[in-house]
Protein backbone atom coordinates (compact mmCIF):
# COMPACT_ATOMS: atom_id res chain seq x y z
CA UNK A 1 0.00 0.00 0.00
CA UNK A 2 1.33 3.43 -0.97
CA UNK A 3 0.58 6.17 1.54
CA UNK A 4 0.74 9.95 1.31
CA UNK A 5 1.04 11.51 4.77
CA UNK A 6 0.86 15.27 5.38
CA UNK A 7 1.22 17.37 8.51
CA UNK A 8 0.33 21.07 8.53
CA UNK A 9 -0.55 21.50 12.21
CA UNK A 10 2.61 23.36 13.23
CA UNK A 11 5.15 25.80 11.77
CA UNK A 12 6.69 22.85 9.94
CA UNK A 13 4.95 21.56 6.84
CA UNK A 14 5.73 17.85 6.46
CA UNK A 15 5.04 15.42 3.63
CA UNK A 16 5.97 11.72 3.58
CA UNK A 17 5.36 8.88 1.17
CA UNK A 18 5.39 5.33 2.50
CA UNK A 19 5.21 1.85 1.00
CA UNK A 20 3.35 0.18 3.85
CA UNK A 21 5.69 0.90 6.80
CA UNK A 22 8.76 1.66 4.67
CA UNK A 23 9.62 5.34 4.19
CA UNK A 24 10.12 6.23 0.53
CA UNK A 25 10.40 10.02 0.77
CA UNK A 26 10.14 12.63 3.52
CA UNK A 27 10.19 16.41 3.08
CA UNK A 28 9.96 19.15 5.71
CA UNK A 29 9.84 22.93 5.33
CA UNK A 30 9.39 25.88 7.65
CA UNK A 31 5.97 27.27 6.78
CA UNK A 32 5.08 30.00 9.27
CA UNK A 33 1.74 31.32 7.96
CA UNK A 34 2.53 29.96 4.49
CA UNK A 35 1.08 26.45 4.37
CA UNK A 36 -1.19 27.43 1.49
CA UNK A 37 1.82 28.29 -0.68
CA UNK A 38 4.04 25.46 0.59
CA UNK A 39 1.91 22.31 0.77
CA UNK A 40 0.99 21.53 -2.85
CA UNK A 41 4.50 22.13 -4.26
CA UNK A 42 5.86 19.86 -1.50
CA UNK A 43 3.36 17.11 -2.35
CA UNK A 44 4.28 17.34 -6.03
CA UNK A 45 7.98 17.32 -5.18
CA UNK A 46 7.59 14.27 -2.92
CA UNK A 47 5.66 12.38 -5.61
CA UNK A 48 8.33 13.24 -8.19
CA UNK A 49 11.14 12.05 -5.89
CA UNK A 50 9.25 8.81 -5.29
CA UNK A 51 8.58 8.46 -9.04
CA UNK A 52 4.85 8.27 -8.36
CA UNK A 53 1.69 10.16 -9.25
CA UNK A 54 -1.29 10.85 -7.04
CA UNK A 55 -3.08 8.04 -8.91
CA UNK A 56 -0.60 5.57 -7.39
CA UNK A 57 -1.57 6.55 -3.83
CA UNK A 58 -3.85 4.11 -1.98
CA UNK A 59 -4.26 5.95 1.32
CA UNK A 60 -3.86 9.54 2.51
CA UNK A 61 -3.16 10.33 6.15
CA UNK A 62 -3.67 13.85 7.48
CA UNK A 63 -2.96 15.53 10.81
CA UNK A 64 -6.32 16.86 12.06
CA UNK A 65 -4.83 18.85 14.94
CA UNK A 66 -4.75 20.30 17.48
CA UNK A 67 -2.31 22.98 16.42
CA UNK A 68 -2.26 25.85 13.95
CA UNK A 69 -5.87 26.69 13.04
CA UNK A 70 -4.93 27.93 9.57
CA UNK A 71 -2.54 25.07 8.87
CA UNK A 72 -5.08 22.44 9.90
CA UNK A 73 -7.76 23.98 7.68
CA UNK A 74 -5.42 24.00 4.69
CA UNK A 75 -4.29 20.42 5.27
CA UNK A 76 -7.76 18.94 5.72
CA UNK A 77 -9.18 20.87 2.75
CA UNK A 78 -6.35 19.68 0.51
CA UNK A 79 -6.69 16.00 1.36
CA UNK A 80 -10.48 16.14 1.06
CA UNK A 81 -10.03 17.48 -2.48
CA UNK A 82 -7.82 14.50 -3.30
CA UNK A 83 -10.34 12.14 -1.73
CA UNK A 84 -13.23 13.57 -3.73
CA UNK A 85 -11.41 13.83 -7.06
CA UNK A 86 -9.41 10.59 -6.91
CA UNK A 87 -11.59 8.44 -4.61
CA UNK A 88 -8.66 7.72 -2.26
CA UNK A 89 -9.31 6.54 1.29
CA UNK A 90 -8.48 9.15 3.90
CA UNK A 91 -7.50 8.82 7.57
CA UNK A 92 -7.26 11.65 10.08
CA UNK A 93 -4.91 11.30 13.07
CA UNK A 94 -4.27 13.81 15.85
CA UNK A 95 -0.93 15.54 16.29
CA UNK A 96 -0.93 14.25 19.89
CA UNK A 97 -1.13 10.61 18.77
CA UNK A 98 1.57 11.29 16.18
CA UNK A 99 3.89 12.50 18.94
CA UNK A 100 3.12 9.49 21.13
CA UNK A 101 3.81 7.14 18.21
CA UNK A 102 7.29 8.66 17.83
CA UNK A 103 8.11 7.62 21.39
CA UNK A 104 6.27 4.29 21.54
CA UNK A 105 9.12 2.18 20.16
CA UNK A 106 11.46 3.49 22.86
CA UNK A 107 9.35 2.52 25.89
CA UNK A 108 8.23 -0.76 27.43
CA UNK A 109 4.69 -2.12 27.58
CA UNK A 110 2.34 -0.48 30.13
CA UNK A 111 4.36 2.73 30.00
CA UNK A 112 2.36 5.94 29.82
CA UNK A 113 3.05 8.57 27.18
CA UNK A 114 1.74 12.09 27.66
CA UNK A 115 1.84 14.24 24.53
CA UNK A 116 1.82 17.99 25.22
CA UNK A 117 1.66 20.84 22.71
CA UNK A 118 2.10 24.42 23.88
CA UNK A 119 -0.86 26.67 23.02
CA UNK A 120 0.53 29.76 24.81
CA UNK A 121 -0.35 31.62 28.00
CA UNK A 122 0.52 28.63 30.22
CA UNK A 123 -1.97 26.43 28.38
CA UNK A 124 -1.46 23.22 26.46
CA UNK A 125 -3.13 20.54 24.39
CA UNK A 126 -2.53 17.11 25.86
CA UNK A 127 -3.53 13.45 25.71
CA UNK A 128 -2.44 10.36 27.61
CA UNK A 129 -1.67 7.00 26.01
CA UNK A 130 -0.51 3.60 27.24
CA UNK A 131 1.84 1.38 25.29
CA UNK A 132 0.49 -2.15 24.76
CA UNK A 133 1.28 -5.15 22.57
CA UNK A 134 -1.31 -3.86 20.11
CA UNK A 135 -0.06 -0.27 19.98
CA UNK A 136 -1.38 2.72 21.92
CA UNK A 137 -4.48 2.76 24.10
CA UNK A 138 -6.06 6.18 24.66
CA UNK A 139 -6.44 6.85 28.38
CA UNK A 140 -7.19 10.59 28.21
CA UNK A 141 -8.57 11.91 24.94
CA UNK A 142 -7.11 15.11 23.41
CA UNK A 143 -7.92 18.06 25.66
CA UNK A 144 -7.02 21.71 26.18
CA UNK A 145 -6.25 22.87 29.72
CA UNK A 146 -3.87 25.08 31.63
CA UNK A 147 -0.55 23.38 32.34
CA UNK A 148 -1.36 23.40 36.05
CA UNK A 149 -4.71 21.65 35.54
CA UNK A 150 -3.15 19.20 33.09
CA UNK A 151 -0.51 18.13 35.59
CA UNK A 152 -3.11 17.80 38.36
CA UNK A 153 -5.21 15.54 36.14
CA UNK A 154 -2.20 13.40 35.27
CA UNK A 155 -1.03 13.16 38.88
CA UNK A 156 -4.47 12.11 40.09
CA UNK A 157 -4.89 9.62 37.25
CA UNK A 158 -1.55 7.95 37.96
CA UNK A 159 -2.18 7.80 41.71
CA UNK A 160 -5.58 6.16 41.15
CA UNK A 161 -4.25 3.49 38.80
CA UNK A 162 -2.30 0.44 39.93
CA UNK A 163 -1.64 -0.88 36.41
CA UNK A 164 0.44 1.92 34.93
CA UNK A 165 4.15 1.91 34.28
CA UNK A 166 6.55 4.80 33.89
CA UNK A 167 5.27 8.06 32.41
CA UNK A 168 7.07 9.76 29.54
CA UNK A 169 6.49 13.29 28.25
CA UNK A 170 6.84 14.43 24.65
CA UNK A 171 6.01 17.62 22.74
CA UNK A 172 7.17 21.24 22.88
CA UNK A 173 5.10 21.95 26.01
CA UNK A 174 6.98 19.21 27.86
CA UNK A 175 10.17 21.17 27.20
CA UNK A 176 8.73 24.63 27.78
CA UNK A 177 7.17 23.61 31.10
CA UNK A 178 9.70 20.98 32.15
CA UNK A 179 10.37 22.58 35.55
CA UNK A 180 6.63 22.65 36.35
CA UNK A 181 6.28 19.00 35.34
CA UNK A 182 9.26 17.93 37.45
CA UNK A 183 7.80 19.65 40.51
CA UNK A 184 4.41 17.99 40.14
CA UNK A 185 5.52 14.63 38.69
CA UNK A 186 9.15 14.07 39.73
CA UNK A 187 9.12 10.45 38.52
CA UNK A 188 8.46 11.39 34.88
CA UNK A 189 10.83 10.95 31.95
CA UNK A 190 11.31 13.25 28.98
CA UNK A 191 11.80 12.52 25.30
CA UNK A 192 14.76 13.65 23.27
CA UNK A 193 13.97 17.27 22.29
CA UNK A 194 14.39 16.32 18.62
CA UNK A 195 11.35 14.06 18.99
CA UNK A 196 9.18 17.02 20.00
CA UNK A 197 8.80 18.04 16.35
CA UNK A 198 5.86 16.49 14.54
CA UNK A 199 6.92 13.87 12.01
CA UNK A 200 4.82 13.03 8.96
CA UNK A 201 6.37 9.54 8.73
CA UNK A 202 5.07 8.54 12.16
CA UNK A 203 1.75 10.16 11.28
CA UNK A 204 1.60 7.84 8.28
CA UNK A 205 2.37 4.80 10.45
CA UNK A 206 -0.43 5.72 12.87
CA UNK A 207 -2.85 6.18 10.00
CA UNK A 208 -1.91 2.82 8.49
CA UNK A 209 -2.41 1.06 11.84
CA UNK A 210 -5.87 2.57 12.19
CA UNK A 211 -6.80 1.76 8.59
CA UNK A 212 -5.64 -1.85 8.92
CA UNK A 213 -7.50 -2.32 12.20
CA UNK A 214 -10.78 -2.58 10.33
CA UNK A 215 -12.42 0.11 12.44
CA UNK A 216 -14.93 1.91 10.24
CA UNK A 217 -16.47 4.32 12.73
CA UNK A 218 -15.21 7.87 13.02
CA UNK A 219 -14.18 8.90 16.53
CA UNK A 220 -13.06 12.23 17.95
CA UNK A 221 -9.35 11.44 17.65
CA UNK A 222 -9.23 8.98 14.73
CA UNK A 223 -11.27 9.67 11.63
CA UNK A 224 -11.92 7.75 8.43
CA UNK A 225 -12.76 9.53 5.16
CA UNK A 226 -15.14 12.17 6.56
CA UNK A 227 -12.46 14.00 8.53
CA UNK A 228 -12.93 17.20 10.52
CA UNK A 229 -10.35 19.51 12.12
CA UNK A 230 -9.81 18.97 15.83
CA UNK A 231 -9.39 22.48 17.21
CA UNK A 232 -10.18 22.00 20.96
CA UNK A 233 -10.02 25.78 21.42
CA UNK A 234 -11.59 28.69 19.57
CA UNK A 235 -9.23 30.70 17.35
CA UNK A 236 -7.59 33.63 19.14
CA UNK A 237 -9.30 36.17 16.86
CA UNK A 238 -12.71 34.73 17.78
CA UNK A 239 -11.89 34.78 21.50
CA UNK A 240 -10.77 38.41 21.27
CA UNK A 241 -13.95 39.34 19.40
CA UNK A 242 -16.11 37.65 22.04
CA UNK A 243 -14.26 39.54 24.80
CA UNK A 244 -14.86 42.84 23.02
CA UNK A 245 -18.53 42.01 22.59
CA UNK A 246 -18.82 41.46 26.33
CA UNK A 247 -17.49 44.96 26.93
CA UNK A 248 -20.03 46.62 24.65
CA UNK A 249 -22.77 48.34 26.61
CA UNK A 250 -26.19 48.73 25.04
Amino acid sequence: MKILSIDTSSNICGVSILEDTKLICKLDAIAVNSHSQTLMPMINDALDKADLSIDDINLIVCDIGPGSFTGIRIGTATVKAFRDSKNIDLVGITSLECLARQLSNDVSNNSLICSMIDCKNDNCYFALYQKTDDGLDVLITPSAESVKVTLSILDTYIEDSSETGNIYFIGDASTNYKSDIEKMIPYGYFSNPKQNLLNSYYLGLSGLDFYNSGIEATTDDRQLNDILPLYLKKPQAQRQLEEKEKEIKF
